[in-house]
């Protein structure tokens, strides 16, 4: 897409025109928004800003270090497995993944459309609440845009959580969770109980298999979208093909990164014939289970509290090479876009190497409210 100009513009640019926000530039990131470290962009790596041999986290890693560093004051991104809340995470800074539906996706080019939501990144839960605010809203333009008012974010947030119930999700705290990133979480579990908060442990049993259904399901939707990507009508075509045939081919060789080409190709397979139902409609059955274990435990809390990461920012070219390490980097943020939900992330500390550490709250459907009036809490009394 080197030159492009699109020739219109996506529905949130056109609401924070609206409000007279000031676009300052594109940030850097993963290749069509694939990868976990930002490793995979065509510009090369961008850098964490409290470590310069450290990755930023991905997809969106260029726009939570333009925040981070004070470029600018906030940030969009696209989340379809946790890419705004994993570099929120890594950066230190907020990235907020709304409810799918709750933002328009008209104008953002497609990854996983069932899965892909645009959100903000901020240095502070008041600026991503209206952020939102401003974002939000039913779309015309977007069959899968909900018709649902748009609460006022940017007032609602400010708000106590006492008698609010918070559960642990037990999956989500054991074996290969950074003991760092640990004993933070439990030190905002416990801020959380002295502002009146009932901390109840919940079970999301399916949790094993949520990695394996994303990246099936995805990977599906992303080989349909990206064939658009030919050559044929515009971006990039590789020159000296004899014909059409020839033309696809090497266009499509030369034109995508090596993940992509190996998501596509993933992809293609799940969907081919005498693989689509041993694959992907296994897979979409373990989404449902995976709903389903939010469902349950969200029978017994308002929100839950879990890590965003499981480890802190990584070094870079460490998981360069084994793709199956780098997916595991989202394991505790595929869930929520396989199941739709609301979730953010937001600063909890530093580990002992003072690398920043993420808690992800993860809130019912279209119930941002919440998600956001307990990390403004946890903002303002986590010391």
């Amino acid at each position: 897409m080197e030159n492009f100009i699109s020739p219109y513009d996506a529905t949130v640019i056109q609401k924070l025109e609206a409000e007279d926000a000031i676009l300052i530039g594109k940030t850097n990131m993963d290749e069509f928004a694939m990868g976990s470290s930002n490793e995979n962009s065509y510009f090369g790596p961008t850098k964490n800003p409290y470590d310069l041999e450290r990755v930023s986290g991905g997809s969106s890693g260029g726009s939570c270090v333009a925040v981070a560093t004070d470029m600018s004051n906030a940030g969009i991104g696209s989340d379809t497995g946790g890419s705004i809340r994993q570099p929120a995470s890594f950066c230190n800074v907020v990235g907020m993944k709304p409810t799918y539906g709750r933002v328009s996706r008209f104008g953002l080019i497609a990854f996983a459309s069932s899965f892909d939501q645009i959100g903000p990144i901020s240095k502070t839960v008041a600026d991503a609440a209206l952020l939102l605010e401003v974002i939000s809203g039913h779309d015309e333009r977007d069959s899968t845009s909900v018709p649902l008012p748009v609460p006022e974010f940017s007032k609602s947030f400010n708000r106590d959580v006492k008698g609010l119930k918070i559960g642990l999700p037990k999956e989500y705290f054991a074996e290969g969770l950074d003991e760092g990133i640990r004993r933070q979480l439990e030190r905002t579990a416990d801020v959380l109980r002295d502002g009146g908060v009932t901390i109840v442990e919940v079970s999301m049993p399916h949790t094993d298999y949520a990695i394996a259904s994303y990246y099936i399901l995805a990977t599906a939707e992303a080989s349909s979208n990206l064939a658009r990507y030919d050559g044929a009508r515009y971006g990039f075509r590789a020159r000296g093909a004899k014909d059409l045939e020839e033309m696809y081919v090497s266009t499509r060789s030369q034109g995508f990164g090596e993940e992509v080409k190996r998501r596509i190709m993933l992809g293609t397979y799940v969907l081919s014939a005498g693989y689509y139902k041993a694959f992907y409609r296994k897979a979409q059955k373990v989404q449902t289970l995976i709903t389903q274990d939010f469902r349950h435990a969200f029978e017994q809390c308002d929100c839950l509290l879990a890590p965003t990461s499981p480890t802190p920012a990584f070094k870079i070219g460490e998981k360069v090479d084994d793709p199956l390490a780098m997916y595991l980097s989202d394991i505790y943020t595929v869930s929520v876009n396989l199941a739709g939900l609301p979730a953010i992330s937001i600063p909890c500390g530093n580990d002992s190497g003072k690398l920043p550490i993420g808690a992800q709250i993860i809130g019912k459907h279209f119930d941002e409210e919440s998600v956001l009036r307990v990390a403004n809490f946890v903002e303002t009394n986590l010391t």
